[in-house]
């Protein structure tokens, strides 16, 4: 019975192409900062409060305008055909039916037009999904204008701006694979030219995109703007003056820079840079209902998964999916409960402990609320 995301994981390994198992799990470098995302979360600790008489758990949120049922999101994920046949139109069908948004990433191996269309009526109460949109800003400037409207003719509520990528990291595994484009057949639909011809285009990772371009981007829509990728809490203060609506805090789940900290770790200084102003998404290395409760606790609006979303697909696709999700959701209400709290509102620093430090000590997070 698959119970947990290792679960998930085992299961997707035994259907994949080896070469495809490392795609999804591999990172940059030694994978140093891949394994500190989940170790980070287990050194943490919960510290429950008792006898708060709730019987039912509220977990819906509102971030930046949208709606969810569940603080769990899906964060941009490339390549699902690899998993599935339907490809992303498999995971955005299952995170409509739970009430999550998913992030439609760039590097996706279907249209956002057609995500968004597929997932008409998917969810419980027959609302479409709800989709926000990554994007690498590309030297191209014209091109990228093509892609913010194509985002927001499709629905899209938000956009996800990656900013961690001004070069690759250095995949390791997927080098000694010689895993180093899609099989034929699959293509970055997003990165289809119309200009030329059809011609698919790279993604472009440039040292050249600055905050001149986030300036930019922000005269040329009225879409919320997230940042993502900004990890020094300095980045975090200029993403407020320069009019970013929000910050999904990731570390690109260890594929960029490698040794770079844990993003749980870097949590309470951001929020503490940010004080407010905008919220915060955080992603990299949520593996159970009790990561989530952590991040909440520190100052997060809300947490991302990525590798999981692929496990699960790989598994069993779309009712894979929807089954991780459900049971993710599932271990936040039941780790709600037993600490005490209501719903995801009512979390605070307060409830997370680091164990080497003694009982008198200061709180994770310290008087950040």
């Amino acid at each position: 019975m698959l119970m947990t995301v290792q679960d998930f994981e085992t299961a997707a390994r035994t259907r994949l192409d080896p070469v495809h198992a490392d795609f999804i799990a591999g990172g940059a470098g030694d994978e140093i900062t891949v394994r500190a995302n989940e170790e980070a979360f287990r050194r943490l600790r919960l510290l429950p409060r008792v006898l708060r008489g709730n019987t039912e758990r509220t977990l819906d949120i509102t971030v930046l305008g949208s709606r969810a049922r569940t603080p769990i999101l899906l964060s941009p994920t490339a390549f699902h055909k690899l998993l599935v046949e339907e490809g992303e139109l498999a995971t955005a069908r299952a995170a409509s039916a739970v009430g999550a948004i998913m992030i439609v990433s760039m590097a996706s191996t279907v249209a956002v037009e057609d995500i968004a269309e597929a997932t008409r009526g998917a969810g419980e109460d027959g609302a479409p999904a709800t989709l926000w949109f990554q994007l690498y800003l590309q030297p191209d400037l014209e091109f990228t204008r093509s892609l913010v409207r194509r985002a927001t003719d499709a629905g899209c509520t938000a956009l996800v701006v990656t900013v961690d990528s001004p070069v690759r990291g250095a995949h390791e595994r997927d080098l000694r694979n010689g895993f180093l484009d899609l099989p034929d057949g699959l293509r970055c639909e997003h990165m289809v030219d119309p200009r030329e011809g059809g011609r698919v285009r790279p993604i472009a990772m440039s040292a050249e995109i600055s905050w001149k371009h986030i300036d930019w981007l922000r005269g040329i829509t009225s879409l919320p703007i997230l940042l993502k990728g900004a990890l020094h809490p300095e980045d975090a203060r200029l993403a407020v003056r320069h009019g970013v609506d929000g910050l999904l805090l990731s570390n690109h789940g260890g594929r960029q820079l490698d040794t770079v900290p844990a993003t749980i770790e870097l949590l309470p200084e951001i929020h503490t840079a940010v004080a407010g102003r905008i919220p915060i998404v955080l992603d990299g290395g949520v593996r159970r209902g009790t990561d989530v409760v952590k991040a909440l606790a520190l100052g997060a609006s809300a947490v991302g998964i990525g590798r999981p979303v692929m496990w699960a697909l790989a598994e069993g696709g779309e009712k894979g999916l929807r089954r991780l999700l459900e049971l993710l959701r599932a271990e936040l209400d039941q780790a709600l409960a037993l600490c005490g709290a209501s719903g995801v509102q009512d979390l605070s620093p307060d409830l997370v402990r680091a164990p080497v430090w003694p009982p008198s000590a200061t709180p994770l997070g310290g008087a950040v609320s």
